[in-house]
């Protein structure tokens, strides 16, 4: 059975994105490790001081869904709004404490409102460039 797991990549913002995830999602921490815990075999190249404690591997679990998150060093970031990963949570007042935390520095597409099929949805970019939508299941009538 094949596992697909959204793995999120930063230019060096990575540890700021899942201490601010952590909070907004109420998330756990399952696994950080920086490239000073790594094998040098596992990406063959040199590391300044700072790039030392950029994040080489973390995961984080939002619910019963593990992401994975890192400092790419191997190929220039590129932020892609391609994609958006979508979080459902059980009342209104969730989604716009969740947005609250996570709006400083957001480029808004749909402020919070009520959909045909959410109560409460919100759509934005964050701060490090990765497309959100929080919304509820729940409809009103």
């Amino acid at each position: 059975m094949a596992i697909i797991t959204p793995n999120f990549n930063f230019d060096g913002k990575c540890e700021e994105a899942i201490y601010l995830y952590q909070k907004a999602f109420d998330a756990e921490i399952n696994c950080l490790l920086r490239y000073s815990d790594a094998k040098w075999e596992d990406f063959h190249r040199e590391l300044s001081e700072e790039q030392k404690e950029y994040i080489y591997h973390a995961e984080l679990l939002i619910g019963n869904q593990r992401i994975m998150m890192a400092d790419n060093l191997d190929i220039p970031f590129k932020p892609s709004t391609a994609l958006s990963l979508t979080v459902t949570l059980e009342t209104k007042e969730d989604v716009k404490r969740v947005f609250e935390i996570m709006q400083d520095g957001s480029e808004i597409i749909y402020p919070v409102h009520s959909t045909t099929y959410s109560s409460c949805s919100v759509s934005f970019i964050d701060k490090f460039g990765f497309r959100w939508v929080i919304m509820t299941d729940q409809t009103e009538h």
